[in-house]
């Protein structure tokens, strides 16, 4: 029996990352070939002439599982039923701006946003929030949208856990499939916390911890770290642009991952802390390792987290505890 359309919707859709994303999505490589899709795409109304231009290429591509696209600047029709929300769009940080100048103006937006998908979406939709401050932005969607359950809410870590499955697998001499068991704690920001100490590596047919495929453990707690959390600034230098095709394809991976399952597979997700059993404080949204199936996430717990390790996480989380706190003070002065 064939299934029913999944209605998805994209913001920020005129962006170099949804030019990348919108393909994907369309060809049938997030939710399955067999799945059809209703695609929205949702920008700025200075950005009407350019989505008009890829509604054009994604018909011109004639993507079988591409049932109908739309592109709108009016947020209500983009979110009415929605099944999917990929937040890709935020008020980018400018020369010049604090980061909580930046936290002030995407709490605004987020906050319209969770209402708004309260108000209109499905309860069951997935809402993944990629704008940066992701973790905190997602937070506050989730705050406003109080009928939607929290676990429906996740923010984008994938691209620093495909990052530092790279780095892992090209100091082990293996490809990247050959790599599991890599996670990001934590914030995506340059507090994050690339951890290989429960990896493994698959190397001449054997399975071996990560920490002796590499062989180079003052490497994994410093540069591998570190190259890590600044990679998007690497990419940014070099090619004058954010990442784009990468962010695209881990935001794919990770949809695909949390609706159609990861297959026993763990992998980095942002979300709520709620009951974790790795001392991270509740109510904020915090990426862990996490298992899918059945479009639901589950924390891998019973990890064991060394001192080191310990410290790590403990200043991403400080660093979310702020970015939460601020976000809501500034909030609330805003509604007085």
């Amino acid at each position: 029996m064939a299934k029913s359309p999944m209605r998805v919707v994209v913001t920020g859709a005129a962006g170099q990352i949804s030019y990348s994303l919108l393909a994907l999505i369309a060809r049938g490589d997030v939710f399955g070939r067999d799945q059809p899709v209703d695609l929205v795409m949702l920008d700025l109304p200075f950005a009407k002439d350019a989505m008009e231009g890829v509604v054009m290429e994604l018909t011109d591509c004639a993507f079988p599982s591409l049932k109908s696209v739309t592109a709108t600047c009016d947020q209500t029709e983009a979110f009415t039923d929605i099944d999917v929300a990929v937040l890709v769009g935020a008020f980018p940080r400018k020369p010049g701006m604090e980061r909580n100048d930046m936290l002030a103006k995407n709490a605004e937006i987020f906050k319209a946003q969770g209402a708004l998908l309260n108000t209109v979406a499905k309860k069951t939709v997935k809402v993944l929030v990629v704008g940066n401050p992701a973790n905190t932005n997602c937070l506050i969607a989730q705050k406003y949208a109080p009928t939607i359950p929290k676990q429906n809410f996740s923010a984008l870590t994938r691209l620093d856990q495909n990052r530092a499955t790279a780095q892992i697998a090209a100091k082990a001499g293996v490809t990247s499939d050959k790599v599991t068991g890599i996670t990001i704690w934590g914030n995506h920001s340059a507090t994050q916390y690339p951890d290989a100490w429960h990896g493994k590596v698959n190397k001449d047919g054997a399975e071996v911890a990560a920490s002796a495929a590499c062989n180079d453990n003052a490497w994994l707690k410093s540069d591998f770290i570190t190259t890590v959390q600044k990679r998007g600034a690497a990419v940014l230098a070099a090619r004058k642009l954010s990442s784009a095709m990468s962010a695209a394809k881990a935001i794919g991976d990770h949809l695909h991952d949390w609706i159609c399952g990861s297959e026993g597979r763990w992998v980095s997700m942002a979300v709520t802390s709620d009951g974790n059993k790795y001392g991270v404080p509740e109510g904020l949204i915090y990426s862990f390792p996490v298992t899918c199936q059945d479009g639901t996430w589950t924390v891998v717990n019973g990890l064991e987290i060394s001192e080191f390790s310990r410290e790590k996480l403990t200043v991403t989380a400080d660093e979310l505890s702020g970015e939460a706190k601020y976000a809501a003070e500034f909030l609330e002065k805003a509604s007085a």
